[in-house]
Parts: structure tokens; C-alpha cells; sequence
């Protein structure tokens, strides 16, 4: 059984890669499988192919062409409804696979609520601020929209493996502000 503050670093980097699926499915699982290969980022058991380079050729290749779809007008926000669930998905799967030596009973719920959980939050929040800079700029903000969330993803997924508690403790405060603003957004919407 690993010491509390090893099962805490290793929760706060399974949240910190779900969080980071909301913003680009791919890319935290790209950072995630570097980080293990480079021996940074030990793996659950079952997730070490994510290390492999199969699974890092394949996951760069998804990532890319992830990234470029949402430079495109109109894919961007099919995109944006497609990678909802897959990114509620993702985010239990990196969360899981994060979470080393800590015991299937703690880690699953923590992953599908927590990770999955936290990936709905961050897809949602982004997918509210691509709608209204789309409403508000006739779509002329979606290029910054989605070269933030690529940052952003790629930012979380790193920072969730070097200061994976001052990551977590940084989501929290930006997903409760986005969640805050997304919800204003949509009561103003409605009304």
C-alpha cells in the first residue's frame, strides 16, 4: 500500500491528465506516454502500452490531426459535440492510468467520477467559450479559441506530472471560475 502522500500525488495526476482530455483527447495521453517512457510517470497495471511506441506513434498521429481538425470552421464544433463523451472517456482512462500501486476499490471511483468528471467540466467550459467567441466574432476567435485549448491541454497534462498538487489545486479554482461563467453564459442565454 503506497504512503498517503504518494496515493495524493498520484490522484492529483490522474485528475490533472483528465482535465487536460477535456481540452484535446489525444495530446495528455501523448504527454502521459513520453513522461513513462522517460521513466517520470510510473503507470498503473495494464496502461505500460501506453509507453510503447506503437501507442506513442499512434497517439502523435491522432494528436496532430486533433489539433489541426479544430483550425477548421464547422469541424471545430462537431468536433467539440463528438469529443464530449470521448472526453469524459479519456478522462477515466488517464486518470486510471495515473494512479499507480493505489488499490482497484480507491482508484476506479476516483477515476470515473473524478477523472471523468473533471473531463466533462473542462469539455463543457471550453465548449461554452468556443460557442459564444464563435457567436460573438462570427467564428473569427476560433483559431486563438483552439490554440488555447491545445496549450492548455498540453500545459495541464504537464504540470499535472511535475507539480501535480499545485496543478490540482489550480484546476479546481479555474474549473469552478469556468463552470461559474459558463453558467451565467447560459442562464443569459435562456432568458
Amino acid at each position: 500500500m503506497p504512503a498517503p502522500l504518494e496515493s495524493l500525488v498520484a490522484i492529483a495526476i490522474g485528475i490533472g491528465l483528465a482535465a487536460a482530455t477535456g481540452f484535446r483527447v489525444f495530446a495528455p495521453f501523448l504527454v502521459a506516454g513520453l513522461a513513462a517512457r522517460w521513466g517520470v510517470l510510473p503507470l498503473a497495471d495494464g496502461f505500460t502500452w501506453l509507453a510503447s511506441t506503437g501507442a506513442l506513434v499512434t497517439l502523435g498521429t491522432a494528436s496532430v490531426l486533433e489539433v489541426a481538425a479544430y483550425y477548421i470552421p464547422g469541424v471545430d464544433h462537431v468536433l467539440d459535440l463528438l469529443a464530449s463523451p470521448a472526453a469524459i472517456l479519456a478522462g477515466v482512462i488517464a486518470s486510471a492510468a495515473a494512479m499507480a500501486d493505489i488499490p482497484p476499490a480507491i482508484l476506479w471511483p476516483v477515476a470515473i467520477i473524478g477523472g471523468g468528471g473533471v473531463a466533462g467540466l473542462t469539455k463543457a467550459s471550453s465548449a461554452v467559450v468556443r460557442a459564444k467567441a464563435g457567436l460573438t466574432t462570427a467564428g473569427l476567435a476560433n483559431p486563438v479559441v483552439a490554440t488555447g485549448e491545445t496549450a492548455g491541454a498540453v500545459g495541464i497534462a504537464i504540470a499535472a506530472i511535475v507539480i501535480p498538487l499545485v496543478c490540482l489545486i489550480v484546476l479546481a479554482v479555474v474549473v469552478l471560475w469556468l463552470a461559474r461563467k459558463a453558467l451565467r453564459f447560459m442562464s443569459r442565454s435562456t432568458a
